[in-house]
């Protein structure tokens, strides 16, 4: 009776020892630093209608390091840049550790779980190649267009001396939750000074394809 007893008693602690092997991975707890969360395949996958991602791919490091600002109107052309909305930003290829287990996770570019650190804007809302910016806008209706002055252009030097884009129409209830923004180029890949604003991601190869 004691022998059988003993054995039993092995047999559970080894079970109990295989259970977290076994365990749901997303019910685990992991110790990311402050300002991270994992994704996982069960993080819930939506966004509220007043979330907008403005996703600038990179380009060559010149044009990287050039500036492009927002400006957000409303439907009666009035600036509304800092009064209709709040922005933060981040890196998309920002790599993420696990400091309890050591293993590297990529953010997810557009996910709002996904483990990154999310910076927020000093004074103007503004994006380099390779950034993200999420905006939280009131509901309504906006034009939405970036500029870059003529003495932020230092780089790159063009024709053009203060580098806009065009216009996006864009309204809090639409579905599309991401644009894109690309640099401006002529026919022969070089770069005429200007932005493009879009719905649909532009070509990559290394770099992003410049509009033409």
């Amino acid at each position: 009776m004691l022998k059988n007893c003993y054995i039993f008693s092995i047999v559970l602690i080894v079970f109990s020892s295989l259970l977290p092997a076994f365990a749901d991975p997303a019910s685990q707890e992991h110790n990311f630093p402050d300002g991270y969360q994992r994704f996982t395949d069960n993080s819930p996958l939506h966004h509220n209608q007043w979330e907008l991602y403005i996703y600038r791919p990179v380009n060559s490091d010149k044009m990287n390091i050039t500036r492009c600002w927002l400006k957000l109107e409303d439907t009666d052309g009035n600036d509304v840049t800092y009064t209709a909305c709040k922005a933060t930003y981040y890196f998309p290829d920002q790599v993420v550790k696990d400091p309890k287990e050591g293993l590297p996770y990529f953010s997810s570019i557009f996910h709002h779980t996904g483990p990154r650190t999310v910076y927020k804007y000093q004074r103007t809302y503004y994006l380099d190649g390779g950034m993200v910016m999420h905006l939280t806008l009131k509901p309504g209706k906006y034009k939405i267009s970036f500029y870059t002055p003529e003495d932020q252009h230092f780089f790159v030097k063009t024709q053009n001396k203060e580098w806009t884009s065009n216009i996006f129409e864009y309204e809090t209830q639409n579905p599309t939750k991401v644009i894109f923004v690309s640099p401006i180029a002529n026919e022969n890949g070089f770069y005429t000074g200007g932005w493009h604003i879009s719905g649909y991601a532009p070509e990559f190869f290394k770099f992003t394809k410049p509009k033409q």
